[in-house]
């Protein structure tokens, strides 16, 4: 049995699933699609091409799906966000469809949205990521599963943040976070997310290929993307996150960010 206030506005042609709670002048548009257990609060607005997956929470004034902040789009292209299971999403959280046709910006499985946060357009979120309150992440940007980015932090467009790396709050991010390091203030490198990975249990092993990795890669002059396929040769990466690490630096986008000069 679904719990919805009368106040509630649902379009006809929005698909609803069962066992779910929409709360009092809540909006939700054509072409919604709700899956089981959702709990949509009070004034939250779901627009056009917005999907939540299974026992999502989207707490009071947040907008999800709506219009792309680019001047050069067509409001009639139609276009996605998609909300994974079990994600929490808290007040005035806004997050906008994508730009592209059939496009869809996307966050992850059990990921924690605070108060105020935004997502843009084209975005991909990765799983068990946290995003504190009044994050700011523009455009396409790529943020790994159980990355956490501090509360203030700004990412810049088409940016890449690894697996399991860690944002500072107030930082300013304008390149490449490779996975599991930490960063802060404007692109500045502060060492591996030592906490994080013990919190995951990584074994030894793994945080010493790492710390490896991340000294021949980041800590030595040159091109990091060179220097890590130099490493891939004398280092291999033989662990998981050793692998992962190395992969990152396979697609060359943005420059990377740097540790302070000693």
């Amino acid at each position: 049995m679904n719990t919805i206030h009368p106040t509630a506005i649902i379009h006809k042609d929005a698909q609803l699933g069962e066992n779910l709670y929409v709360g009092p002048y809540a909006i939700i548009e054509p072409g919604v699609v709700i899956h089981d257990g959702c709990e949509v609060e009070a004034h939250v607005v779901l627009r056009c091409g917005t999907i939540l997956e299974e026992g999502v929470k989207v707490d009071s004034q947040s907008v999800l799906g709506g219009l792309p902040q680019y001047l050069g789009f067509d409001s009639k292209t139609p276009s996605h966000v998609r909300i994974g299971a079990n994600t929490i999403i808290r007040e005035h959280v806004t997050i906008h469809r994508s730009i592209e046709e059939n496009g869809t910006t996307t966050v992850g499985h059990h990921c924690f949205l605070m108060g105020a946060s935004h997502v843009a357009h084209d975005c991909t979120i990765g799983e068990y990521c946290t995003l504190a309150n009044a994050v700011l992440i523009a455009g396409h940007v790529e943020i790994g599963s159980q990355a956490f980015i501090g509360g203030g932090a700004a990412i810049h467009q088409f940016c890449r943040i690894g697996e399991g790396a860690m944002v500072g709050g107030n930082a300013t991010i304008t390149r490449d976070i490779p996975p599991y390091l930490t960063a802060a203030e404007r692109n500045l490198l502060a060492g591996l997310n030592l906490v994080g990975l013990r919190r995951r249990e990584t074994p030894l092993e793994s945080i010493g290929e790492l710390k490896r990795l991340y000294t021949e890669i980041l800590l030595n002059q040159g091109n990091p993307h060179e220097l890590a396929k130099v490493a891939s040769d004398t280092l291999s990466g033989q662990t998981e996150q050793g692998k992962n690490f190395l992969s990152f630096f396979a697609k060359q986008g943005r420059k990377y960010c740097r540790p302070k000069k000693r």
